[in-house]
C-alpha cells in the first residue's frame, strides 16, 4: 500500500480486511468489483474481496492458526466445533464447501453432514429448553 497506510482509518479497517482474506489497495486502483472506502468526503482505501472460495480456504487456515495444529488432528468434538463455526459463517453455500472441509478435518463428507446435522440438532435443543418446552423425540 503506499501513503494510505499511514492514516488511521487504513489502520483501523485493516484487520477486519485482513480477517476476510481481503487486499488493500489505492483508490486509484479499484476494480469495478472493488469497494471504495470514503471517510468523510475523501477516498481513502479500496478493498478487493476475496471470492468465495479463497474465502473458504482463509477461514480454514485462520482455524488452523487459532488451534495451533492441523484440523485433522483435533478430537471429534473440536472437529465438530469448528463444522458449526463454518456453518455459521457460510462456508457450506461455497460449491464444494463440503469437500473442501472435510479435506481439511480429514474425514469424508459424509462426516461432514453428520455434523451439520449435529449442530442443527443442538440449536433446536438449546431453543428448546429456552422456550420450556421439551424436545422432541423421534420413534
Amino acid at each position: 500500500m503506499t501513503a494510505t497506510g499511514d492514516d488511521p482509518f487504513v489502520a483501523a479497517v485493516k484487520p477486519l480486511v485482513d480477517a476476510m482474506g481481503g487486499e488493500l489497495l489505492p483508490p486509484g486502483e479499484a476494480g469495478p468489483d472493488d469497494v471504495v472506502l470514503s471517510w468523510e468526503g475523501t477516498d481513502v482505501v479500496a478493498v478487493r474481496l476475496p471470492q468465495l472460495a479463497d474465502s473458504l480456504d482463509h477461514i480454514l487456515a485462520a482455524m488452523e492458526r487459532k488451534q495451533g495444529r492441523p484440523l485433522a488432528e483435533l478430537d471429534r468434538k473440536a472437529k465438530q466445533q469448528v463444522v458449526k463455526t463454518l456453518e455459521a459463517r457460510g462456508a457450506f453455500f461455497v460449491r464444494h464447501g463440503v469437500e473442501t472441509v472435510a479435506g481439511a478435518l480429514g474425514v469424508s463428507r459424509f462426516t461432514v453432514y453428520n455434523y451439520i446435522n449435529y449442530a442443527g440438532e443442538q440449536r433446536a435443543k438449546a431453543k428448546a429448553r429456552e422456550s420450556g418446552a421439551r424436545p422432541r423425540q423421534d420413534d
